[in-house]
C-alpha cells in the first residue's frame, strides 16, 4: 500500500509533464494536415507532434542549405568581412537570431517583432554583435528597403470602397489624436529632456504612429469570432493606422530635410513641406496609374512584373527623395502608388483580400522584419543609457498615451460608436513598432559624429523610440486581446475567413467589409432629427 501511494504522485507528474510537452511541441510545429511524400519509416523514427513533419523538415533543411550556398557565395567575392567575426558575418547571424527570437516569442502569442528586437539588444550588449561605422550605410539602406516594404504594404491593403464608406470618420480619426500626440511628445520632451523644438517635433511624428504588425494578429483573432464586424471596427483601425503611418513618414522627411540642410535658401526651407507632399503624392498617382497599363493585365509574367514596378517605383521615391534633400515626399509616393495601383487593380478583377502582390511583399517583410528589429535593438547599449533619459522618456511616453487616449474618445463624438467602442478604439492605436524601428536611427545616421550635443540628441530619439516599442507593443496585443470580449460587440454568427486564409499569416488583408455600416458619422447625421 504505501509504495502505490509514493507512486501516485512521480506518475502524475509525468503525466503532466508529457502533456505540457506535447502541448508545447504541437503550438511550435502548428498543424498540417494536407497530404505529403514521406521517405518510408519517418513516423515511427520522428512521431508528430513531437518532431516535425517530413515536409517541414525538408523545408528547413533546404533553407538551411541555401542559406550557407549564399554565405559561400558571398565569401568568395567578399572574403574576410564575411567570414566568422566579420562584420557581414555578424550581421547575418544577428538577423537569423533575431528571427529565431522572434519565433520563441510568436509561441506565446506576442508580437514576434518583440522577440527580434529584445535579442538585436541582448546580443549587442553581451558583445555577439558590434556594427562597425563603415556598415552603417549599410544598416541604413537595409532600413530604408524595409521601410518601403512597410508603406507599400500599407497602400495595397487600404480598401478603396472601405475607405469611401468612411470618408469621414477616417481622417478625423486618423489625423486628430495623432496632432495632439505628436505636439504633446514634443513639448514633453523640450520641458523635461531639453531637446531643442525641432528635436522634439522630430521624435513626436516618429513615436505618433501606430504599427499595424501588433494591431492585425490581434483583429485577426477578435474578427474570426464575430467581435466588431457589425460596424467594421476592424477596418477603421486598420485604414486609420495607415494613413497614421503615412503622415508620420511624411512629416519625419520634411523635419529631417530641415534639420540637416540648414544651409538651404529659407524659401525654400518654407515651401518644402507642401513641394514634398504635392512631389510625393504626384508621382505616387502617376506611377499608381502606370501600373493600371504596364505590364498589360492578359500578360503571363503580370504579378512578378508588377511586384518589380510597385518595389522599383518604391526604392526610386525613397532614395531618390533623399537625395534632392525632399525626405518627405518619397514615403507618401510609395504609399500612394500602391493604394491608387490597388484601386485600378481591383477595378480590373482582383479583391483586396485576394491580391498575389499583396502575398509578395508579405514574403518581402518575413525577410526584413528580423533584419530592422535586430539591428535596431543592436544599437541599444545599456551601459551607455542615462537612468534620467530612461524614466522621463517613460514619462512622456504615458502621457502621450493617455491624452491620445482622452482624445480619440473625445474625437469620436458624434459617431455612431457607443462608449465602450471608442475606448477599445483609442487603446488599439497605442501600439508602436514598426515605423519607430524605421525611422529612429535616421538621426544617428545623419548628425556629424564630431558633435557631442547632436549625438546625444540623436541617441536620445532613438532611446525614448526603443522603449515605446518594448512597452507599447506587448501591452498594446494584450489589451487587444483582453478587452476585445468585453468592449465590442459579437454578432450572432461570427465571420469565418474563407479557407485559402487560414494557411498563411494573418495580415491586414484578413479584415474584410462584411456587413457593415456606412461612413459612422454619415449615420450618426442621419439619425438626428
Amino acid at each position: 500500500m504505501e509504495n502505490k501511494f509514493v507512486g501516485k504522485p512521480k506518475v502524475e507528474s509525468l503525466s503532466f509533464f508529457w502533456s505540457w510537452l506535447y502541448l508545447f511541441c504541437t503550438r511550435c510545429h502548428g498543424r498540417d494536415d494536407t497530404p505529403s511524400w514521406e521517405p518510408p519509416g519517418w513516423r515511427k523514427a520522428c512521431p508528430q507532434p513531437f518532431c516535425p513533419s517530413y515536409r517541414k523538415f525538408a523545408r528547413l533543411l533546404c533553407l538551411f542549405l541555401l542559406g550557407l550556398l549564399l554565405w559561400g557565395i558571398v565569401y568568395t567575392i567578399l572574403g574576410e568581412d564575411a567570414a566568422p567575426g566579420g562584420q557581414l558575418f555578424g550581421l547575418a547571424v544577428l538577423c537569423i537570431a533575431a528571427h529565431f527570437g522572434g519565433w520563441l516569442f510568436s509561441l506565446t502569442t506576442l508580437p514576434a517583432l518583440i522577440g527580434m528586437l529584445i535579442t538585436g539588444i541582448v546580443m549587442q550588449n553581451i558583445g555577439m554583435v558590434s556594427i562597425d561605422r563603415n556598415y552603417n550605410i549599410v544598416v541604413s539602406n537595409l532600413r530604408k528597403i524595409a521601410l518601403v516594404i512597410i508603406l507599400t504594404r500599407a497602400g495595397l491593403d487600404l480598401d478603396p470602397n472601405a475607405l469611401k464608406r468612411l470618408k469621414i470618420t477616417v481622417p478625423k480619426l486618423g489625423l486628430i489624436p495623432w496632432l495632439i500626440e505628436a505636439f504633446v511628445i514634443a513639448i514633453l520632451t523640450k520641458y523635461l529632456l531639453d531637446l531643442p523644438w525641432i528635436w522634439g517635433f522630430f521624435l513626436g511624428s516618429v513615436i505618433a504612429a501606430v504599427s499595424p504588425a501588433v494591431v492585425v494578429p490581434c483583429l485577426f483573432r477578435l474578427r474570426a469570432k464575430g467581435y466588431g464586424v457589425a460596424k467594421g471596427i476592424p477596418t477603421l483601425i486598420i485604414a486609420v493606422s495607415g494613413i497614421d503611418d503615412a503622415a508620420s513618414v511624411a512629416i519625419h522627411g520634411i523635419i529631417q530635410s530641415i534639420m540637416f540642410f540648414p544651409n538651404a535658401i529659407l524659401w525654400y526651407q518654407i515651401l518644402q513641406g507642401p513641394i514634398a507632399i504635392v512631389g510625393g503624392l504626384g508621382f505616387g498617382v502617376l506611377w499608381g496609374w502606370l501600373a493600371k497599363y504596364v505590364p498589360e493585365k492578359g500578360d503571363p509574367f503580370m504579378v512578378p512584373m508588377r511586384v518589380l514596378m510597385l518595389l522599383g517605383g518604391g526604392l526610386l521615391a525613397v532614395f531618390g527623395s533623399e537625395a534632392i534633400e525632399l525626405g518627405g515626399a518619397g514615403p507618401l509616393a510609395v504609399v500612394a502608388a500602391a493604394f491608387i495601383s490597388c484601386y485600378f487593380w481591383q477595378k480590373q478583377g482582383w479583391e483586396v483580400d485576394d491580391n498575389p502582390v499583396a502575398t509578395a511583399f508579405e514574403i518581402f517583410w518575413m525577410i526584413f522584419e528580423p533584419i530592422l528589429f535586430g539591428v535596431t535593438g543592436a544599437q541599444i547599449k545599456i551601459d551607455e543609457l542615462e537612468g534620467k533619459t530612461v524614466y522621463l522618456g517613460i514619462s512622456c511616453l504615458l502621457a502621450g498615451i493617455v491624452i491620445r487616449v482622452v482624445a480619440t474618445i473625445l474625437v469620436g463624438v458624434g459617431s455612431n460608436l457607443n462608449l465602450k467602442e471608442k475606448i477599445f478604439i483609442a487603446l488599439s492605436w497605442m501600439a508602436k513598432a514598426t515605423v519607430q524601428a524605421a525611422l529612429a536611427p535616421t538621426a544617428l545616421d545623419k548628425v556629424d559624429p564630431n558633435d557631442p550635443l547632436q549625438v546625444y540628441y540623436a541617441e536620445t530619439v532613438m532611446t525614448i523610440c526603443v522603449l515605446s516599442i518594448l512597452l507599447t507593443a506587448p501591452a498594446g496585443a494584450i489589451m487587444i486581446t483582453l478587452s476585445g470580449p468585453k468592449l465590442l460587440t459579437k454578432t450572432t454568427a461570427p465571420v469565418a475567413p474563407p479557407e485559402g486564409w487560414k494557411a498563411r499569416r494573418p495580415s491586414i488583408r484578413d479584415i474584410s467589409i462584411i456587413n457593415e455600416d456606412p461612413d459612422l458619422e454619415e449615420t450618426a447625421n442621419e439619425r438626428k432629427p
